[in-house]
C-alpha cells in the first residue's frame, strides 16, 4: 500500500448539462478553478450512445485490452471518482459509474465518452496539501495514481 495525507479544500457544486461528456467537462473545471486534486460523487441521466470501459477482455493477460460498452438507451446513473494530477500537472478524472435502466445496470470507467441526458450533478470535494499525481505503469499502461508519503 502506498499513502499520502491531504487535507480538505473547497466544495463545489456543478450541473453539468444536456450534451455535455463528463470527464471533459470536471477536467475542464478543476483545470479552470486551479483544481488539482478532489473526490466527486455524481447523479444523474446518461444519454444513449454513451460509452463506458467495462472491463480488460482477459482478467489476468500480459496485454490488457480495454472492453467498452455502448448504451443502447437512456440511463440512471450514479458515480465516484477522483482527480489527480498526470505527470504534467493535468488533473485527470478516473471515475466509474452504474447506468441503469429498468432492470438492467452496467458499470464502467467513463473515459471512453459518457454523454449527459439532460443534467447530472456533481459534488467536488477538492484535496489540497498532498503529493499524489497519476504516473504511466509500463506493465499495466495504466496512468496509476501515485501517493508519495
Amino acid at each position: 500500500m502506498k499513502f499520502c495525507e491531504a487535507k480538505q479544500g473547497r466544495t463545489f457544486i456543478l450541473r453539468l448539462e444536456d450534451g455535455d461528456i463528463v470527464h471533459e467537462s470536471i477536467e475542464a473545471f478543476a483545470k479552470a478553478h486551479g483544481i488539482h486534486s478532489a473526490a466527486l460523487i455524481i447523479l444523474g441521466g446518461a444519454d444513449v450512445k454513451s460509452r463506458l470501459v467495462v472491463g480488460p477482455e482477459q482478467g489476468r493477460s500480459e496485454k490488457i485490452v480495454p472492453m467498452i460498452h455502448e448504451l443502447a438507451d437512456v440511463c440512471e446513473v450514479s458515480g465516484v471518482g477522483t482527480i489527480f494530477p498526470d505527470k504534467d500537472g493535468h488533473p485527470v478524472l478516473h471515475m466509474h459509474m452504474a447506468c441503469g435502466r429498468n432492470d438492467q445496470t452496467v458499470t464502467g470507467c467513463v473515459r471512453a465518452g459518457v454523454k449527459v441526458w439532460h443534467v447530472m450533478e456533481v459534488v467536488l470535494f477538492e484535496l489540497t496539501d498532498n503529493s499524489a499525481t497519476r504516473l504511466h505503469d509500463n506493465i499495466t499502461g495504466f496512468a496509476l495514481l501515485q501517493p508519495q508519503t
